[in-house]
């Protein structure tokens, strides 16, 4: 089953300038990508960045920044997965 949710322009803002951090983690910069190439797009969530995604939502070593790209990413993925 096809997802139609599309990133927000405030998290699309927050993942631009999470990939223009040079401070951002490789896991934000990565949740970062996903979410932005799925922005404008009918593009999904892939099963490597879902799990990503699960694992630092279930983690507290992660910033809220990096939990609300994390939140995006899970949102768009595929429902049948």
């Amino acid at each position: 089953m096809k997802n139609e949710k599309q990133t927000s322009e405030e998290v699309a803002k927050l993942a631009a300038q999470t990939l223009q951090d040079d401070n951002s983690s490789a896991t934000a910069k990565k949740l970062a990508a996903s979410v932005l190439s799925q922005s404008g797009t009918g593009k999904q969530t892939g099963a490597e960045i879902e799990d990503l995604a699960s694992k630092v939502l279930q983690s507290d070593k992660y910033s809220d920044d990096t939990k609300s790209l994390a939140g995006s990413a899970l949102s768009q993925s595929n429902k049948d997965r």
